[in-house]
This record gives structure tokens, sequence and C-alpha cells, in this order.
């Protein structure tokens, strides 16, 4: 019980981090800071290292690193550019550093995914003892036509799945030594031909995984074949916008993510126009990871606009943070007896906000 400090990047120029409080008494968001960081880099997508010291951020042509001092005293420690074919860092095309994940197991490498043009390979990065970013070890392959979204990492971390939604399929690499680096296991194609998976999430059992697919605003259930390693489509998929919608092309889904007990999946989609909310699905989880039913579709505020990214919460399956960049919020839910209450919200007036929250306490 007491105030959470959470942490929110912008979609566009000028770069910020923003903190936020959630007092879970008091039930109130307050603005705790901006932090300014180069304001060519803002932070589309924010994570944690595993001890909540340093943040990762894809920041449009570089991949980013800041040490957390404190909720309110956060330092870029420095930027990298993307990396794989030498077009994707120019200032000239539009690839975009969009997505990262930091492993939780040594070495802990930050797994990083570019999107729109020329982002046909990942690019890893190794960190020094204090979790700062420290230099490009590799650059692996995709496929030239690719466009990597999501990744989750298998239990143990070694094997990496990846959400490509212009290739349309899941892939799976293997990690090859102790640096952190992979190879091509192979991929699954999405089932439908235009479903475009966005995001994936994996059950602690490694048995199941969770595919959000953007054109086709469903999520998909996978089990994971124990040989090779790749996901199987179990034919059973739940809609993240309402059925037979007759403008389903208006609509875009987001994100998909379990809370910390695992018992609960939760899934965003978004609308192409302000006129229009997005949804929040959420779905009851078996102790074997499959999903056992859908629990709800919940219109969202707005839109979302480029965001309605779900974040629950990691040590409580009782509060979740959502954001929005049509008009700039981050706001509170409270899951209890399997509904869903917004209990706090608050608007920044910062260009841009607000993308992904991550929460440091």
């Amino acid at each position: 019980m007491g105030v959470h400090h959470l942490m929110i990047g912008t979609w566009t120029p000028p770069g910020v981090i923003i903190t936020v409080a959630f007092d879970d008494e008091k039930l109130t968001l307050a603005l705790v800071k901006k932090t300014e960081i180069p304001d060519d880099e803002p932070i589309s997508w924010m994570a944690l290292d595993h001890t909540k010291k340093n943040i990762y951020g894809a920041s449009m042509k570089k991949w980013s690193s800041h040490e957390v001092k404190s909720p309110s005293e956060i330092v870029h420690t420095g930027s990298w550019p993307i990396g794989g074919h030498p077009k994707a860092s120019e200032a000239s095309t539009k690839t975009r550093a969009i997505f990262l994940l930091p492993a939780r197991k040594p070495p802990y490498a930050v797994y990083c995914n570019p999107f729109y043009d020329y982002a046909g390979h990942g690019n890893i990065f190794s960190v020094h003892a204090n979790g700062a970013i420290k230099e490009n070890i590799q650059n692996y392959d995709y496929d030239p036509k690719s466009a990597i979204h999501g990744m989750v990492f298998d239990p143990n971390e070694t094997y990496l799945y990846s959400a490509d939604m212009w290739a349309n399929r899941i892939w799976c690499h293997k990690k090859v030594d102790d640096k952190g680096r992979v190879e091509t296991v192979g991929y699954t194609e999405a089932e439908g031909e235009k479903d475009h998976p966005r995001w994936v999430e994996m059950h602690p059992s490694g048995k199941y995984l969770y595919a959000l697919m953007e054109a086709g605003n469903r999520v998909c259930e996978y089990v994971i074949d124990p040989k090779t390693h790749l996901p199987v489509y179990t034919h059973r998929a739940f809609p993240l916008i309402p059925p037979d919608i007759p403008n389903p092309h208006l609509y875009r889904s987001d994100v998909v993510f379990l809370t910390q007990s695992s018992q609960y999946l939760f899934a965003t989609s978004r609308a192409n126009s302000p006129s229009l909310t997005g949804y929040m699905a959420a779905f009851k989880i078996s102790d074997c990871g499959a999903i056992e039913r859908q629990i709800c579709l919940n219109p969202t505020p707005t839109s979302g606009g480029h965001s309605n990214a779900v974040a629950p919460c990691p040590w409580t399956d009782e509060w979740l943070a959502l954001t929005d960049d049509e008009k700039g919020g981050v706001e509170i839910y409270r899951w209890h007896k399997e509904f869903l209450a917004r209990v706090a919200r608050l608007e920044v007036g910062e260009k841009g906000f607000s993308m992904n929250a991550v929460w440091y306490d």
C-alpha cells in the first residue's frame, strides 16, 4: 500500500521521460517530473532492466540508455544507432526504433527491433556491470520484408519469439553463446493472411504463447512444440474488437500481457479515428497456460492513438496502467472479482504523451 511511481515516454520529439505517482489509498495520479532527454530521441517504448536501475528506450533512430537514480532523478547515459541495414540509421529513411526486450538472466543483453523499412535485422546490445548499454554485439537476421514489433523469451531465456507484422509470421531464435547472441530456429506463418502479428506473450510454463494480431484484431493461442520449439496454432482465437463490427479496418490491436500471477491475460486494441474507442479485453488463464475464457471486452476512454498500451502491475493483479496519446493520458484500473474499474486518470500536456508505462515501485 502507498505511492507507486511509473515512467512513461512520448511518440514525438522533444524527448522527455515523464514520472507520475499513483496513490493506491487515495486513488490519485499526480505528475512528479518531466525529465528532459535528447530532443530527437523520444522513447516510444521503454523497459526497465532487472534491477530497475536503468531505462532502455526505443528512441526514433537510436537505442537509448538512462540511469534511474530515483523516480525523479533519471540521467541519459548513451545512445546507439539502429544496426543491420546501412540505410536503417539514416535520417532520410522512415526506419524507426520501435521495441526492445531486456534479458532478465545473465548476461542481461538488450534485444532491439527496428520497424518500418530496412528492418530485417534485430539488434543485440551488451551492458556494463551497472546495466548501462555498452555496445552492439550482433545484428541477427529476420527477413528483408520483416517488421518486428514485439518479442518474448521462453522461461529459461533460451528461445526468443518475435511477432513479425509485415512478413506475417512468428519467429523463433535461440541463444548460442554466453554473450546472448542468437541464431534462427525457424518461424510459423500466421493463420490469417492479414493477421499481422504485433505482440507476443508467453506463459511461465513455457507451453503456451499468446499472439496478438494487429490487423486480425484477435488474440491467437499457440502451444510450443517441445521438439522444434516453434509455435503451433491451437485454432483458438478471441476477439479484441466486437465481433462482426461493420468497420473492422478502422481498428488495430496493440499489446498483450499476463498479470503477475499469470491467472489473467490482458490485451488492447486501438481505433484509427478519435470518434471511436479502442477496447481492452481480459482472459482467464488455466494453470497449464490455456485460455479458459474471455471475461470482458470493454471500450477504452479514447481511440488510444498510437498507444492504448496496458501495463499490468508487476507485483499484484489488482492494478493496471493504460496509456493513450490521443489526449495524452495515463490511467489506473483496479481489477477486482474479474471486473475492471477505472480509479484514476491524469492528462499531461506534453507532445506525443503517452506511450507505455513502466512500474518502478
